[in-house]
């Protein structure tokens, strides 16, 4: 991909987007206006796409206003308690003394916003459980050491036991990736991600979303989707997909992923745990370099 050009972040012509208290839900016909201004982000934090915050708009209650005709500002709600995220920068502090009034909490701060408002006053609590994981590339792809053992062993099995293959995931294997997400979610007790992951497939040309899927003897079993973030230094993987029948499949999409894509990435971005002991414990064992930190903030 290009790297975005045009006006630093905050500076685009964000028109369609009322000034507070209005405000307007997030449409695709915004993505023209918050896409660059997203790719100019260098924290890499994972919510922080046009893609991620148009697919969860629902599940958050997202939506858009500006303090003072400047940067927007996302609303949101989840049940029932209302928040504020500030990704192109802390406005003012009487806009900020509004928010605080009015939506409670500031979520996905970054460092830099955790200790501005810390200097002030506010209380800064670490959000944990959606500190992104942040992995090598070239480690993942690799999976050298004594540490990867366990790992290695899987793929291996998984590449001696099937007849695999590996795609781009292009417009034309969609169809085939939405059979894998609905055999995904079949023995599930809860939808989880499905709606976000069925729309970011439906609409992963106009989202420019990229992945790949795999197909064991012909059959579609696994796919991996997500975009560039960092400044393009990094590439977050918001879904992937696959069929536990196929004992290390996910060990091995994770790798096959990580090899084929561009060089130009130096970091993938798994994003958050949530709190899920297993999940926790199944992104530590691949030695994250560190985490994308973020705080919530409260009077």
């Amino acid at each position: 991909m290009l790297n975005p050009r045009g006006l630093p972040p905050g500076r685009e012509n964000t028109s369609m987007i009322p000034d507070y208290p209005d405000s307007v839900e997030l449409s695709i016909d915004l993505r023209e206006k918050l896409h660059p201004m997203f790719q100019k982000l260098p924290e890499g934090v994972s919510e922080f796409t046009f893609a991620n915050l148009y697919l969860f708009r629902r599940e958050h209650n997202y939506r858009l206003t500006r303090m003072n005709q400047k940067c927007p500002v996302i609303l949101g709600h989840d049940k029932g308690i209302s928040f504020f995220m500030c990704p192109f920068g802390l406005p003012a502090q009487a806009s900020l003394d509004t928010l605080f009034d009015t939506h409670g909490t500031l979520k996905c701060a970054t460092i830099s916003q955790a200790n501005q408002l810390k200097e002030k006053g506010f209380i800064v609590t670490q959000d944990r459980d959606n500190f992104d994981y942040i992995y090598s590339r070239e480690s993942l792809a690799d999976l050298s050491g004594r540490k990867y053992h366990k790992k290695r062993n899987l793929i291996k099995a998984f590449i001696n036991n099937h007849a695999y293959e590996g795609r781009p995931l292009l417009d034309e294997f969609i169809p085939q990736a939405l059979e894998i997400l609905d055999q995904w979610r079949e023995p599930r007790q809860d939808d989880g991600d499905y709606h976000a992951a069925r729309e970011a497939l439906e609409r992963c040309d106009p989202l420019q979303l990229c992945g790949g899927i795999y197909y064991v003897e012909n059959k579609p079993v696994a796919y991996t989707l997500g975009e560039e973030l960092a400044l393009g230094t990094s590439f977050v993987i918001h879904f992937e997909k696959a069929l536990n029948e196929y004992k290390g499949i996910y060990q091995f999409v994770n790798q096959a992923f990580a090899t084929i894509i561009t060089e130009h990435y130096q970091t993938i971005n798994r994003e958050q745990d949530l709190g899920d002991p297993g999940l926790r414990q199944a992104k530590m064992s691949y030695k994250p370099l560190g985490f994308v930190e973020k705080y919530r903030i409260t009077r």
